[in-house]
């Protein structure tokens, strides 16, 4: 990721799987599969001793999602215990972990993966369409909060009105919780709940859950169900099966939602297996049957599954429903991609098929907001935007919304430090610790090799972000190696030898000769008025924009505002033919991706540019990727047009990979 999140935001590996196919029969509630029937319990005291929980089902915590799995049962393994008192209104969980390497990080460098730690996950508000989750780490030397600010929900859970306790014995630890939620405690009820232990040992750091999915700190997709029960309730069972109609051999993931005509706040979702059986269990009741998902991205496609109308069910304590067979409809979603690029023949129908094809992506893949501008023959032909800065405000954007850049912030930054090195500021050649030394990476004087010509063509060493102590992983100048520490060092030199801030010195070479004082590099109050707000699969992130400028990352704009920079380049302008030639030329290959297919046509790294040869002569430009945020630019520099988009939404990658067929290159 690109982003300078903290440690912990560094673990969420993106676009987090929706939609499970699970076989047999296994019970499946919401979101991962993983359930829980939780009940009433009394005289449960939190002391670190387990022994008052008798009679109470144990939940393993037997998903290694991490690289670097438990090599037995003493290595590690684990279990947890859940129940509720209606009367203090708190949840109470008991967990126990077998761990033969207990590590406490003592040190001031204390972080989420220097130590031993668990991680409790909660959804309070439970909406099928996603809600914020209230995430807590605990540890015995770091305590981390992470509660989504759009959803007031997650203030329900109160830690500072719980009570929490670990003892230990030989290789077992005990964990007590006891957790003030309010009124969000009620028989009948379903909430998001999910479970992370995390394991420090001399081989390395993993994490162990107790449910699928992954990000679950602010992914409440990914988190598994409990049901509140009253003392003596049982519930009852739901099966049946679904039959895939025009399905042909393709395994499209099905999942049937039931939902209680006596409140929308109590549901679960039942994942069909790869047979077409599904079977879940539900408090006593009268539900609603439907789909839970209407479009089905998988791979390169997205399906659409459709069903007929179906009958409410009534489900018996220890009773037995056996629903009849589901006919369901499987198409492939229309991909809307013409034979010839639209832009190629701009014209006055052209505007509608764009319309169509953005708003039909973003319901395919839940994409809340976009800005798009597109440029032909020298001057921008249309610009548009589309959708909301805010899934749960429902706030729309408009033409001053501003959204991260990302990486996109590269190119900028270089085309500032190419503009100084024409004015003999800075020698791209020269030596940066000449400029300034570098004392995170002092130890190795392979960095006394680094110049800026090596940071923006990511030959440096360096990897793209550190995760502790900064290394060199080649001898600069070697090979290509992607690296936002290689622009931030190089910030720090910059802003050294010019003696001015990173934002002045940006808005002399860049905002002010390119008219861009609508573009911004850090917080300010005009920023926080103006900017989109990111999702991680379509829920709102509550990442702010960053205090201070960060060269690898950290701009933020819009679409139109930035073929400003697009027809600058495009025109090559602000600088020498001979800069424009240096920078559109081949300084690294970008190598093949595991699995990728040969390519047909040359693509590499210049100067800060990614290029790439196309049917359409030579084409640059930078995509970037903050997590919650998704964005690309591209110039046909022979075809004399280009397109940028910008979204705030972690799953918007298949559209920003769809748009240079629609606008240029057409069906492959």
């Amino acid at each position: 990721m690109e982003k300078n999140y903290i440690p912990l935001k560094k673990m969420a590996q993106l676009g987090c799987c929706l939609l499970l196919m699970l076989v047999g029969t296994r019970v499946t509630l919401a979101h991962n599969g993983a359930s829980a029937l939780v009940y009433p319990l009394k005289n449960i005291r939190v002391d670190g001793d387990l022994a008052d929980w008798k009679d109470t089902r144990q939940y393993v915590l037997a998903l290694a999602q991490a690289d670097v799995k438990p090599q037995n049962a003493e290595d590690f393994s684990g279990y947890f215990m859940i129940g509720y008192n209606l009367g203090e209104r708190s949840l109470y969980i008991a967990i126990e972990i077998t761990d033969s390497d207990y590590v406490v990080d003592t040190t001031r460098r204390v972080g989420w993966n220097t130590q031993d730690a668990l991680q409790l996950c909660f959804d309070v508000n439970h909406l099928a369409t996603g809600s914020g989750v209230n995430a807590y780490i605990y540890s015995e030397t770091f305590k981390h909060l992470d509660a989504n600010k759009w959803d007031a929900a997650t203030k329900q859970v109160a830690w500072d009105k719980s009570e929490i306790k670990m003892t230990r014995k030989g290789s077992k630890r005990m964990y007590e919780f006891r957790i003030y939620m309010g009124d969000a405690i009620q028989p009948g009820r379903s909430m998001g709940f999910d479970l992370l232990a995390f394991d420090k040992d001399a081989d390395g750091f993993g994490w162990n859950a107790w449910g699928a999915g992954d990000g679950k700190y602010q992914n409440s997709h990914a988190l598994g169900d409990i049901i509140f029960m009253k003392e003596n309730e049982r519930g009852g069972t739901v099966s049946g099966r679904v039959k895939m109609i025009n399905a042909a051999n393709i395994k499209i993931p099905a999942r049937l939602k039931f939902t209680s005509t006596a409140s929308a706040q109590t549901w679960i979702t039942a994942s069909v297996d790869s047979l077409g059986n599904y079977s879940t269990q539900l408090p006593g009741g009268s539900y609603t049957v439907a789909l839970a998902d209407k479009y089905v991205p998988k791979e390169s496609h997205v399906y659409t599954i459709t069903i007929p109308s179906q009958p409410n069910i009534k489900v018996k304590p220890n009773g037995a429903v056996k629903i009849p067979p589901i006919s369901a409809t499987v198409a492939e979603a229309p991909d809307l991609i013409p034979a010839k690029g639209v832009l190629t023949t701009f014209d006055s129908q052209s505007p509608q098929a764009i319309d169509n094809f953005i708003e039909t992506y973003q319901q395919y893949y839940k994409i809340p907001g976009v800005s798009l501008a597109l440029i032909k023959d020298g001057k921008v032909v249309y610009h548009k935007i589309y959708g909301t800065k805010n899934s749960m405000t429902h706030e729309p954007v408009n033409d001053s919304t501003l959204f991260e850049a990302a990486s996109i912030t590269k190119p900028v930054f270089a085309y500032a430090v190419q503009r100084l090195a024409e004015r003999g500021v800075i020698d791209l050649d020269k030596p940066l610790y000449q400029y300034l030394p570098f004392k995170d990476i002092e130890d190795d004087d392979r960095y006394k090799l680094i110049t800026a010509r090596h940071v923006i063509t990511h030959r440096t060493g360096f990897p793209n972000w550190r995760n502790g102590k900064l290394i060199i992983n080649f001898t600069p100048g070697t090979q290509f190696g992607y690296s936002g520490e290689g622009f931030q060092y190089l910030q720090m030199v910059v802003k050294s030898i010019t003696g001015k801030s990173t934002i002045q010195m940006l808005t002399e070479e860049v905002l002010n000769p390119l008219d861009m004082h609508h573009t911004f590099f850090a917080n300010n109050d005009r920023l926080m008025r103006l900017v989109a707000t990111g999702h991680f699969d379509n829920i709102p992130s509550s990442d702010l924009p960053p205090e201070h400028p960060g060269m690898a990352f950290s701009m933020h704009t819009e679409a139109l505002e930035f073929t400003h920079f697009m027809l600058q380049l495009l025109n090559q302008k602000g600088l020498s033919p001979a800069t424009y030639t240096n920078m559109l030329s081949e300084r690294s290959p970008y190598p093949l991706e595991k699995g990728e297919e040969p390519r047909k046509y040359k693509v590499y790294m210049g100067e800060s540019l990614e290029v790439r040869e196309s049917p359409f002569g030579q084409v640059f430009g930078h995509g970037g990727n903050n997590g919650d945020f998704r964005c690309q630019f591209e110039v046909y520099k022979d075809a004399n047009m280009g397109y940028a988009i910008f979204t705030n939404a972690s799953t918007a990658y298949p559209l920003i990979e769809k748009m240079r067929q629609l606008l240029v290159e057409g069906k492959p």
